[in-house]
């Protein structure tokens, strides 16, 4: 098993980063009831989208983009796009019971979730910062070269993700994918027992879609 490990120069710069992960083997198929699921989220959150910035997690979170020089109202946290579908009334985009369950989790919890196909990763997976104009392969296939110190896992061979909103193509969870790498991420201000519930819900979603 590959620990994620995050590199000391970021370490150093953001002390309160908190990485929680687990591995998992899985058959990818189309989820069973995602809309049932959904619904229920829905009727279990205690807040609305217009009362959603002033929820503590999302606060930290946006806090923290702005720190990395990312404005949060362009570029949303990943689960706070999630819950905020939700709220509008939409359900999730159905892509398969794996990619479905981390959506469920992070709309949930609030908590960015990473899933990767654990089979393409080479290496050890680390959180860093990443070079100048090191290239990064988003799940569309479009190819951009990164600013210094944008903050990204990466594996041996490349990115795989930048922190904490997109994934890339290299690594993302297909019809062929057995064993799933789950990484949840912290930040200041965020419970490090939230992210790793956080992990375990996408563990539940994944029994029951």
């Amino acid at each position: 098993m590959p620990s994620v490990r995050i590199d000391a120069s970021l370490g150093q710069t953001f002390p309160e980063l908190y990485l929680s992960t687990s591995i998992i083997n899985v058959i990818v198929r189309q989820s069973n009831n995602l809309d049932e699921q959904v619904e229920k989220l829905r009727t279990s959150i205690n807040y609305t989208l217009e009362n959603l910035k002033d929820n503590p997690i999302v606060r930290a979170f946006r806090d923290f983009y702005w720190r990395i020089g990312v404005d949060p109202t362009k570029i949303r946290p990943a689960s706070e796009a999630l819950i905020r579908r939700i709220l509008s009334g939409r359900s999730l985009p159905m892509i398969n019971n794996v990619v479905d369950a981390g959506n469920l989790a992070s709309a949930e919890t609030l908590i960015p979730i990473g899933l990767y196909d654990l089979d393409k990763i080479v290496g050890e997976p680390v959180l860093r910062f990443a070079r100048e104009d090191e290239e990064f392969i988003d799940l569309t296939g479009k190819i951009r070269k990164l600013e210094r110190n944008t903050i990204v896992l990466a594996d041996d061979v490349g990115i795989i993700h930048i922190f904490p909103h997109r994934d890339s193509l290299r690594t993302m969870i297909d019809w062929s994918t057995r064993r799933v790498l789950i990484v949840a991420c912290g930040v200041k201000n965020v419970p490090a027992e939230l992210v790793d519930y956080a992990v375990q819900r996408v563990i539940h979603y994944l029994k029951i879609l």
